[in-house]
C-alpha cells in the first residue's frame, strides 16, 4: 500500500501526472452526473459509448490551456482556475436541471444574477445528499497540497507536448462528433433540443458551442436593417384571424385584472384527492356560464419559464429558444406591448403590476418600463416581516391583501396583473397556512405531495380575492382573465404523478409528458351568460389578440404571431418552444407523431403526413421569425399607425402611492379611482382573509 501511495503522489508531484489525474476526475464526475442526475435517452449501445466518451476531449482541450504556462505559479492558478470551473459548470448545470431539465445556456449563466436574487429558498431544495461527490476531489487535493504532501514541479511541459495534447482532445472531438452523426445527422445545424448536444458532445461542448451562437445572434442584431421586416409583416398579415363579431367588443372600457396562477397545471382543475376538490372555487369559475375556459391551452415557455409567459402575454411574440428574453434583451428591445397599446387606446388604461418578490427577478424592473407598464408594486410595496414570505416571495393570500391600499388608487380603467409565487417549486407552505380539512396525496414523490397543497392555497388566496372584487363592486367593471405559466411537475417527477391521474407509470412516455403541458386559460366576463368549456387548441402566444379583440381593440396593425382563440380562422397548430407541436389530432415530437385519440404512434396516410409536414414548416417559420424579430430588434424599425414608441425612461417606480394620490388630487372630481368612487374612503376593510400572519385583523 506505502509502495502504491508512493507512486501516486509521485506522479501527483509532477505537472503531467496531477494534469491527466485531473482529467480523469473531471470525467468520472462528468459520468456519474450523466448516471444520477441528468435523464438523457440512451437507447442502443453505440448512444452509451457515444455518452461514456463525449466529455473527454473538451475537457483536455480546455484544462489543457494550464500545458502551456511555463512559470510555476501561472501553470497551478490557471490548472486550479480551470479545474474548478470546469466542476462548478457541471453542477450549476445539475441545479438548473433538477429545476429547469434543461442545461444552462450562456445567456443563462451571464443573466443567472437577475434570476438567482428570487430563488432565496428554493435553491437549497435542489441539492441532493450525493452532491458532495462532485466536490471532494478537490477539498482533497487543496489539503494534500497544504500538508505539502503533493509538491509543485518547476519544470515546465514543452510547447510539443502540450500541442500534442491539444492535437488529442481536438482528435477525439472530430471522432465523438463523426460518431453523432451516425445516430443524429446534422447534429449542429438542424435546430434540436440542448439534450441532443449534451448526449451527443457533452456539457462542455454544448457551452462552448452555445456561446459562439450567441456572439453570432449580437452580430445578426449588429448588421440589421428594416428591410428584413418585410417577411415577418408579410408572415403575420397572412396568418392573421379576424376578430369574431359575436366576441368583438364585449369587454370594451372594462378594468382588465390578469391572474398569472404560478406553475399551475390544467390537471388540478377538477382534481379530488381523498375525496376533496383541490381547487373548488377555480373548479366553479371553470364551469361558470360567466367564463370562457379552454381545456386544450398549452403553455409554450423555454428556459425563460414565467418572464417567456409573461412575455407572450404581453408582446404577442415568442420568447427565445435559449435563456431568457426578459434577462437577456429585455434592457434594450423595443416592444410593442399590451401596456402600452391599452394606455394609448381611447379609454387610456392606467398600467401597473403586482409582485411580492424583488424588482429585479427576470430583469423585471428594467423591461417593465420598455413594456410600459406605469406602476409596478414590487417587494418594497409590502410588508414581508416574519414569516409572511416562503420561496420566490411574499405568500400569495397576502400579496392579493396588501394590493388593494394600491389598487384602489389607480385609475380606471386598469390593466393590472398579479403574479403569484407560492405555488411554486419547491412547493413549500407553513404548517399554519395549510387548510387542515385538505389531505394531500401519499405518492413516493414530496415535490408531487406537496404540489396539490399549495394548488389548495392558491385557490384560497384567489378565492378572497374574488370576495373583494365582488364586495367593492369591481367585479361588475372588469375583465378577469386567469392563466398558468407553466408545467409545475417535471418529466422526471411524472411517473410518481401517473398513478394520481389514473395513468400506469410504466407505460408513461413523451406523448403523456407533452399532454400534461396543458395550463388554464379562464377569461371571466360578469354579466355575460354565453360562457362555456371551449375546446379548440390554442396556447399562451394566442392571450393577447384574443384579449384586445374582447377590448374592442384591433390587432391587425401590430406584429403578433399568435390568432383570436374565439376566431373562426384561429390556427390550432400549437408550436412549442423546442419546435415539436400539438394539434387537435396530433402531437408531433422530435419528428415522431402520436395520435391523440390513442396515445400511440400514429399510422399515417399519405395525406396526413403531407398536413403534419405543412404544420412543421408553420412552426419552425413562425418561431424562426420571431427569433428574428427579437434577436434583431427589429421592432425598433417597425411604426404602427396611431402607436407611440414607448419612452422606458418617463416610469419611476419609486413613490407610487404618492404619485396615485397626486393624480387623484390634481384630477378631483373626475378622478375615475375606486378610492375617490367610494367618497375618498379606503376599501381595504372589505378585504376578509384567514391567513394567520394578519391575525384576522385588517
Amino acid at each position: 500500500m506505502k509502495r502504491f501511495l508512493n507512486k501516486v503522489q509521485k506522479i501527483l508531484s509532477t505537472r503531467i501526472g496531477l494534469f491527466w489525474i485531473i482529467i480523469v476526475l473531471c470525467w468520472l464526475k462528468t459520468l456519474f452526473a450523466y448516471a444520477v442526475d441528468f435523464h438523457l435517452n440512451i437507447v442502443n449501445p453505440m448512444q452509451l459509448f457515444i455518452l461514456i466518451i463525449n466529455p473527454i476531449g473538451m475537457t483536455i482541450l480546455l484544462i489543457g490551456l494550464a500545458l502551456y504556462a511555463k512559470s510555476t505559479k501561472l501553470f497551478y492558478s490557471l490548472l486550479s482556475i480551470l479545474y474548478i470551473g470546469n466542476t462548478a459548470l457541471l453542477y450549476f448545470n445539475i441545479v438548473f436541471y433538477r429545476e429547469f431539465t434543461d442545461f444552462m445556456t450562456v445567456e443563462t449563466i451571464t443573466g443567472f444574477d437577475k434570476v438567482n436574487q428570487g430563488l432565496s429558498g428554493s435553491s437549497f431544495a435542489l441539492t441532493s445528499p450525493h452532491d458532495f461527490v462532485y466536490w471532494i476531489d478537490i477539498i482533497i487535493l487543496i489539503i494534500l497540497f497544504l500538508t505539502r504532501w503533493i509538491k509543485f514541479d518547476h519544470k515546465p511541459i514543452t510547447k510539443k507536448i502540450s500541442f500534442a495534447i491539444s492535437s488529442l482532445a481536438l482528435l477525439f472531438i472530430t471522432f465523438d462528433l463523426a460518431l453523432s452523426e451516425t445516430q443524429r445527422s446534422q447534429l449542429l445545424t438542424r435546430t434540436f433540443d440542448h439534450e441532443y448536444i449534451v448526449q451527443y458532445m457533452g456539457l462542455d461542448f454544448f457551452t462552448a458551442y452555445d456561446g459562439i451562437n450567441q456572439w453570432h445572434n449580437a452580430e445578426m442584431r449588429a448588421r440589421a436593417n428594416k428591410s428584413e421586416l418585410k417577411k415577418i409583416v408579410n408572415f403575420t398579415r397572412k396568418h392573421y384571424a379576424a376578430p369574431n363579431p359575436s366576441m368583438f367588443g364585449i369587454a370594451k372600457g372594462r378594468n382588465v385584472i390578469i391572474i398569472h396562477l404560478e406553475s399551475f397545471q390544467q390537471f388540478s382543475i377538477d382534481r379530488k384527492i381523498n375525496g376533496q376538490e383541490v381547487t373548488p372555487f377555480l373548479n366553479s369559475l371553470y364551469h361558470s356560464n360567466e367564463t370562457y375556459a379552454f381545456d386544450n391551452f398549452f403553455h409554450q415557455v423555454g428556459q425563460g419559464r414565467t418572464s417567456d409567459a409573461e412575455n407572450m402575454l404581453e408582446t404577442g411574440d415568442f420568447a427565445l429558444p435559449q435563456g431568457s428574453l426578459f434577462t437577456q434583451l429585455g434592457s434594450s428591445n423595443t416592444f410593442q406591448a399590451a401596456p402600452a397599446i391599452l394606455e394609448q387606446s381611447p379609454e387610456h388604461y392606467t398600467t401597473a403590476v403586482f409582485h411580492g418578490n424583488v424588482p429585479t427577478f427576470w430583469n423585471r424592473n428594467n423591461v417593465y418600463p420598455r413594456l410600459g407598464f406605469q406602476y409596478f408594486f414590487a417587494q418594497e410595496y409590502f410588508n414581508h416581516s416574519g414569516n409572511r414570505s416562503e420561496g420566490y416571495g411574499l405568500k400569495d393570500k397576502l400579496l392579493f391583501q396588501g394590493s388593494i391600499k394600491y389598487l384602489q388608487h389607480l385609475q380606471q380603467p386598469f390593466y393590472v396583473k398579479y403574479l403569484t409565487v407560492t405555488n411554486h417549486f419547491p412547493y413549500q407552505l407553513d404548517k399554519e397556512d395549510q387548510d387542515p380539512n385538505f389531505k394531500t396525496t401519499n405518492t413516493s414523490s414530496s415535490v408531487v405531495n406537496n404540489y396539490f397543497v399549495t394548488n389548495h392555497y392558491l385557490d384560497q388566496s384567489v378565492h378572497e380575492f374574488f370576495n373583494f372584487l365582488k364586495a367593492s363592486g369591481l367585479y361588475n367593471k372588469s375583465i378577469i382573465v386567469l392563466y398558468g405559466d407553466h408545467y409545475g411537475i417535471s418529466d422526471s417527477e411524472n411517473k410518481a404523478l401517473a398513478p394520481v391521474l389514473g395513468k400506469n407509470p410504466q407505460k408513461w412516455n413523451n406523448f403523456d409528458n407533452a399532454q400534461l403541458q396543458r395550463v388554464p386559460f379562464m377569461i371571466v366576463i360578469p354579466g355575460i351568460h354565453s360562457g362555456k368549456i371551449e375546446h379548440q387548441y390554442g396556447g399562451e402566444i394566442d392571450v393577447l389578440p384574443t384579449l384586445l379583440h374582447l377590448l374592442g381593440i384591433h390587432t391587425k396593425k401590430y406584429i403578433q404571431f399568435g390568432t383570436d382563440l374565439f376566431s373562426k380562422q384561429h390556427n390550432q397548430v400549437v408550436a412549442f418552444r423546442n419546435r415539436d407541436f400539438v394539434t387537435p389530432n396530433y402531437t408531433v415530437l422530435s419528428g415522431t407523431v402520436y395520435s391523440n385519440k390513442t396515445g400511440k404512434i400514429a399510422k399515417l396516410t399519405s395525406a396526413e403526413r403531407k398536413q403534419i409536414n405543412k404544420d412543421q414548416k408553420f412552426v419552425n417559420e413562425e418561431l424562426s421569425l420571431s427569433d428574428s424579430l427579437n434577436y434583431k430588434d427589429l421592432l425598433r424599425f417597425y411604426h404602427p399607425k396611431g402607436f407611440k414608441k414607448v419612452n422606458p425612461n418617463k416610469f419611476n417606480y419609486g413613490d407610487a402611492l404618492e404619485k396615485e394620490e397626486k393624480i387623484e388630487k390634481e384630477k378631483g372630481v373626475g378622478s375615475t379611482s375606486m378610492y375617490s368612487e367610494n367618497n375618498n374612503k379606503s376599501l381595504v376593510n372589505l378585504y376578509h382573509t384567514d391567513t394567520p400572519e394578519l391575525n384576522n385583523n385588517h
